[in-house]
């Protein structure tokens, strides 16, 4: 069956006769993991302090006991550990789950074009962050809160708003949906994107100064507060999710082909559909939360992968993943060097990116079948 999938509205793979043969795409998928590696290892040298490949090689070396006659100082080991590597894992994580729930989008919609925030769970999660820092310092038991939860107060209410939108808008089109009516979740998202952005610039509206900065930085996404304990925080929801949308695999390979015929197939769709949803919920608004917005590594990465790897999702989603990755890692790249020792924020790289990404695709030149 997977061989005969021929998804509608673009998602073909559109490489010339012989492209999709296995030896190819192990190829490919061999070329995306020597790509993600260098970029990883490359990320880590650059900043102001300088890292080369034999220091970096020893600092890890001797901390799993190894004894290596390579010099390097304090401040080298410190910056590697504390500060770097914990960057490129956090860009890791999250460029793996951004760019794995954009393919499950796009599968559920049968469009290239569809993004993880289309079901609103951005729009969410910058709701409840902005909420936060809003109010946090005018209500009380929010501030006693925040005392409890320390810094992961602000992640931890992007997470809930992100994740409690997501179950709004399914819950809103949830009969036109088990009609197979799917246009209707996107329509609420649409709405709900609506509502949410107005409430986020209300709440902007009456923030101060101090607030304000907040917001603004929060809103065009970072990656400069990685630490391992916000990591292994983030990997908890990040890991799982893309295991289960691996284990989805076919049904996303079916849904391609209409959702009448993937219910011929034996797929119950009333039960797994929701499912989906939640783990793209859970995949989005745990980056977001982290992160803050950082937009189309979800639009840019599945077609990217797609292109090399065609449309069967087992295949298709290891590689977005590790196209989002890498995608991510490289963008926080240039975002601390290309004006350093000042950084650029994260999201408008890929918003840079991604824009003409978006314009090429809506113009043919990408998307074509």
């Amino acid at each position: 069956m997977e061989a005969s999938l021929k998804p509608p509205d673009g998602l073909a793979s559109p490489l010339p006769a012989g492209a999709g043969r296995p030896l190819l795409r192990l190829s490919a998928s061999a070329l995306l993991a020597v790509l993600l590696a260098g970029a990883l290892l490359l990320s880590v040298t650059q900043g102001a302090v300088q890292l080369s490949v034999a220091q970096i090689g020893a600092i890890l070396l001797e901390r799993l006991g190894f004894g290596v006659d390579v010099a390097y100082t304090t401040i080298q080991a410190n910056v590697l550990l504390n500060v770097r590597l914990p960057r490129v894992v956090l860009a890791l994580l999250v460029g793996c789950g951004m760019a794995a729930a954009g393919a499950a989008m796009q599968a559920l919609f049968r469009n290239p074009l569809a993004d993880p925030g289309i079901v609103g769970v951005s729009s969410g999660a910058a709701l409840g962050a902005v909420a936060w820092i809003v109010l946090a310092g005018k209500i009380a038991w929010l501030g006693a809160l925040s005392g409890w939860l320390g810094s992961y107060a602000q992640p931890a209410a992007a997470f809930v708003g992100g994740v409690l939108a997501s179950w709004l808008i399914y819950r809103l089109a949830r009969l036109a949906i088990a009609d197979g009516q799917t246009l209707m979740l996107l329509l609420a998202g649409i709405a709900f994107s609506a509502l949410a952005g107005a409430a986020t610039g209300l709440l902007t509206y009456i923030a101060d100064d101090q607030q304000l900065r907040s917001i603004t930085f929060w809103t065009m996404g970072s990656l400069g507060g990685a630490g391992w304990a916000e990591i292994r925080t983030l990997a908890v929801f990040i890991l799982p999710a893309t295991a289960g949308l691996l284990m989805l695999a076919r049904l996303l390979d079916a849904l391609l082909l209409g959702e009448d015929v993937a219910g011929h197939l034996g797929f119950d769709l009333a039960r797994v559909r929701p499912l989906l949803v939640m783990l793209v919920a859970v995949l989005v608004g745990a980056s977001v939360a982290m992160t803050g917005m950082i937009g189309f590594i979800g639009l840019m990465a599945p077609h990217i992968a797609r292109l090399w790897m065609g449309p069967g999702h087992v295949r298709l989603l290891p590689a977005a993943a590790m196209t989002g990755a890498l995608l991510l890692v490289c963008a926080d790249m240039a975002a601390r060097t290309v004006a350093a020792p000042a950084e650029v924020p994260v999201g408008l790289i890929t918003a840079l990116l991604g824009g003409p990404f978006f314009l090429a695709l809506l113009s043919g030149r990408l998307g074509a079948r």
